[in-house]
Parts: C-alpha cells; structure tokens; sequence
C-alpha cells in the first residue's frame, strides 16, 4: 500500500493505541509518520517468503523476531 492510501486508511494516534495495546513503545515526533508506517499497510511477510521459495528465488533457514525497530 502506498504511503498516502496508509495515512488515508489510519490515524497516526489509533496506531500508537492499537501498537501499545500489545506492548509496542512507539516514539514519534509526527503522527502522520507514524499513519504511513502501519503494520497493516505492508504485505504479509509470510506470504512473501512462502512465495519466493516456491519460485525458487530463496530457501528459508531461520524465523526472525524483530526487536527493535528504527527508521530514519
């Protein structure tokens, strides 16, 4: 989903609820940002792995957890 059709679907402060709910620390200096960044505003990324190693693009070898999280 493109950066505007994720700040027109989601508030930046409903993220930051919906995120601190499940023990997610957002910080942000603009909640726009933040709206444009959503979890649902990205592809699963299971789907995606499944997907390039069924078109032989990839081999999966390891779950990764993320623990942080920066952008800048």
């Amino acid at each position: 989903m493109s950066r505007h059709q994720a700040t027109r679907t989601w508030a930046g402060r409903q993220v930051i609820d919906e995120l601190a709910d499940r023990g997610i620390i957002v910080l942000s200096p603009s909640a726009r940002g933040v709206a444009e960044e959503a979890p649902g505003a990205y592809k699963n990324v299971t789907a995606v792995v499944d997907a390039a190693e069924e078109a032989g693009l990839a081999r999966k070898v390891a779950r990764l957890v993320p623990l942080i999280c920066i952008k800048g």
